[in-house]
């Protein structure tokens, strides 16, 4: 089974219709409850007032959800809204008198912990929903979908310490009190870089797309090498035609110099014996159909030989990172191949993404990904196609993953979220396998790497998913 990883960020949401309200500058509420301050002045004479008192940690179990519900983007909001759902009818919360529970999901309760679901799409945007959150008294707040949106709730929630788990997979929205729930690009390099190096490599470059996405993954490729040890990567950002982005792979790949240090032979410099080489001993002819040609001249369409291209050295890397995916991807494939960047000295890696077509990337067989372990959603599968009778999108998982913390951590607290219980070592048991939040606001998940076969055969599990790597605890 394959998955599509969804990247929402600031600039990457063209998959998702616009939402006006939450886009516009100038509309972060800062709180509408004042902080409780010191009422009196200081009696003492010396007309100093006391400095400000931290903000109390909401102590309901109430639970928000910030979900665009009308509008261009409801129909995936309340997707979302289903996956919170099943996840409190899980808990045990659902009580057998009251409402039916037809009557229950339209209050938008599930038994002893009230749901309070806020439309983001509805005027006022995001920071009027997160408003009436705090007004509501809700102790935890549910989503927002995309990093526009979770940056214009986040202050007010930060000013009234009502912590905030968010759709989006854009790190740079993690902070203190606002978690990023979403499958972040940074932690997939994290997990390949740590895994490569296992393997040996040590020198690292990536070629990019000129995008969001592409400098989320180049961000990752910056920080795993620096906090592994590893050198600074090389890393270049494509835009443009097919011609640009082989010319760009032929500068980052050093083409022109190991042309010129190619042997004249057509062979690359050799620092061992060379096995694919011509026996000498046999007619030039015979040699070169053993070796399939390699090294030789080949006839053109005239008859005359042409000099075959010469094999050039490895280039000054043993580990690539791409990002592209679709008619991006078979130009950077078609540039590899001009600039004789393969599998044989580099190890080819990609995004999450690539789950989704794998069987289609023969052309970069024994590439790696790092994603969920598929098998760990089957059930969470079957058990959103009984409740809701259709197949759960992708980002079903993680309102999931999010509502699974609340009810979790509601049972074993009586006031409140603290972060103490949110970031607990041991974490929680989520769609795709274990996850932790850390005090930061990142989300690690439980990432395997999977290596692409080739010949249509999909990927399989070459390390299994977890949350370790060289540098995390």
């Amino acid at each position: 089974m394959t998955r599509t990883y969804s990247f929402l960020s600031k600039a990457s949401t063209r998959g998702l219709a616009g939402n006006g309200a939450g886009r516009k500058t100038g509309m972060v509420v800062l709180g509408a409850v004042g902080l409780a301050m010191a009422g009196c002045a200081d009696q003492s004479g010396t007309g100093t007032l006391p400095a400000p008192q931290e903000p109390k940690a909401a102590t309901s179990h109430k639970i928000g959800v910030l979900l665009p519900l009308t509008g261009p983007n409801a129909a995936l909001g309340h997707e979302l809204l289903a996956g919170a759902q099943l996840a409190l009818a899980e808990s045990g919360a659902a009580t057998a008198q009251g409402p039916s529970q037809a009557q229950a999901q339209a209050q938008g309760r599930s038994g002893a912990l009230q749901m309070d679901v806020h439309d983001t799409a509805a005027a006022g945007g995001a920071s009027a929903a997160v408003t009436a959150a705090v007004e509501a008294g809700d102790g935890i707040i549910l989503g927002p979908l995309t990093a526009v949106d979770t940056a214009a709730a986040a202050p007010a929630a930060q000013s009234a310490s009502l912590p905030v788990l968010a759709f989006t997979s854009d790190v740079n929205q993690a902070r203190d009190g606002v978690w990023v729930m979403g499958i972040t690009p940074e932690d997939q390099v994290e997990r390949l870089v740590a895994t490569a190096r296992k393997e040996g490599r040590q020198h690292f470059a990536a070629f990019l797309p000129d995008n969001p996405l592409g400098h989320a993954l180049g961000n990752g490729l910056l920080a795993s090498c620096r906090d592994q040890g590893l050198t600074t990567p090389t890393i270049v950002y494509h835009t443009g035609s097919a011609a640009s982005i082989t010319q760009m792979m032929r500068e980052l790949s050093a083409y022109d110099t190991r042309k010129a240090d190619a042997q004249p032979d057509g062979s690359a410099p050799a620092q061992t014996a060379d096995t694919t080489a011509p026996d000498k001993t046999l007619p030039s002819d015979l040699a070169a159909a053993l070796n399939g040609g390699s090294g030789s001249a080949s006839p053109s369409t005239d008859g005359t030989a042409q000099p075959a291209a010469p094999k050039l050295a490895p280039p000054p890397f043993d580990a690539l990172l791409l990002g592209d995916t679709g008619l991006g991807l078979k130009n950077v494939i078609g540039a590899l191949a001009d600039s004789q960047v393969s599998s044989s000295s580099v190890r080819i890696m990609g995004p999450g993404l690539w789950a989704a077509f794998a069987s289609k990337l023969g052309a970069l067989k024994g590439a790696w990904y790092a994603a969920p372990d598929p098998s760990s959603r089957q059930s969470f599968v079957t058990r959103f196609m009984a409740r809701n009778h259709h197949m759960p999108r992708p980002l079903a998982d993680l309102s999931y993953d999010a509502a699974t913390v609340a009810t979790t951590v509601a049972r074993t607290t009586s006031r409140g979220y603290p972060v103490s219980a949110l970031t607990r070592q041991e974490g929680f048991a989520g769609v795709d396998g274990q996850f932790t939040l850390l005090p930061d606001g990142r989300t690690r998940r439980a990432l395997g790497v999977f290596e692409v076969l080739g010949n249509g055969g999909g990927a399989k599990l070459l390390v299994p998913a977890t949350t370790k790597t060289s540098v995390s605890g």
